[in-house]
Parts: C-alpha cells; sequence; structure tokens
C-alpha cells in the first residue's frame, strides 16, 4: 500500500490564498504538478523581506502601539537594540527581520 505525504501550506494569507494552495497541493498529489513547482508556489506565499529604514521601523512599532521594550519583548532582542535600529545606528537582519516584516505586513498579533 502506498503511503503519501501530506504537504502543508505556510501560513495563508487569505482565504484565497489557502484554496489556491489547497488546489496546488491537489493537483501534486494527482501527479499533475510536480514537487518543485508546489515548492516554488509555497516561496511565492511567504512574507517578503526587505531592508527597512530607521523611520520603517519606528512607523511599525507604532503602528502596533507598544513601547521600544514592549516591541523588544515581541522580538526576543534587547530594548537597545531597538533603539539603535530607530535611530539607525544598525540594522537588522536575519530572524529580526524576517519578524520586523511580518509585523509590518500582518500586525504584531501575527508573532504572538
Amino acid at each position: 500500500m502506498r503511503t503519501t505525504k501530506k504537504t502543508t501550506a505556510p501560513r495563508a494569507r487569505s482565504r484565497l490564498s489557502a484554496a489556491i494552495h489547497e488546489t496546488a497541493a491537489g493537483l501534486r498529489r494527482s501527479g499533475l504538478m510536480d514537487k518543485a513547482t508546489l515548492r516554488e508556489f509555497d516561496a511565492s506565499c511567504l512574507t517578503v523581506v526587505a531592508p527597512l529604514s530607521a523611520r520603517e521601523i519606528v512607523a511599525i512599532r507604532r503602528r502596533a502601539g507598544v513601547s521600544q521594550g514592549v516591541f523588544a519583548h515581541y522580538l526576543n532582542v534587547k530594548p537597545k537594540l531597538v533603539s539603535e535600529w530607530e535611530r539607525g545606528e544598525k540594522r537588522p537582519s536575519g530572524p529580526s527581520l524576517k519578524l520586523l516584516s511580518l509585523v509590518k505586513a500582518k500586525g504584531l498579533d501575527a508573532i504572538m
């Protein structure tokens, strides 16, 4: 008996994108879409990560309605680092930049 591996969608942005992903996964299961194409599709659904300016970081935090200390707690960084980002002394990268991009796109609830 052949077992099939179920593909799991990245967290969908909307009901429409969830439906599109389910369709793509169905095409993969039926052999009409190859694995590489489904992976490319999944990657296209991910939150875009781009460099953020100090002003953008301040705006993201203010839109969330939290202090630098609370924002730092959500991002799992030190408040001093958030302050340095907001003054332009340092730039976020790696996981911190990804989290900031998620908060920018979806709000603070996205990382709670």
